[in-house]
């Protein structure tokens, strides 16, 4: 049986569901990146993401019970 629960709620602090998380893959992925590259590759990876999203263009909304 699978708990469910709201893992960006519950797991602010940490995963409380342990080994039994299921999303135990995520985490190994995120460890592999975070062990595997410096954090001045890391910032630069951010930095470049800040500046995509900047340059694209304005994306609108418009509610459809107007």
């Amino acid at each position: 049986m699978q708990t469910q629960i709201n893992c960006a709620e519950a797991c602010v602090n940490g995963c409380v569901l342990g080994n039994q998380c299921p999303h135990k893959e995520y985490a190994a992925q995120a460890s592999k990146f975070i062990n595997n590259t410096s954090l001045d590759q890391m910032l630069d990876m951010a930095e470049e993401a800040v500046k995509k999203k900047r340059e694209e263009p304005p994306k609108w909304v418009i509610p459809e019970d107007i």
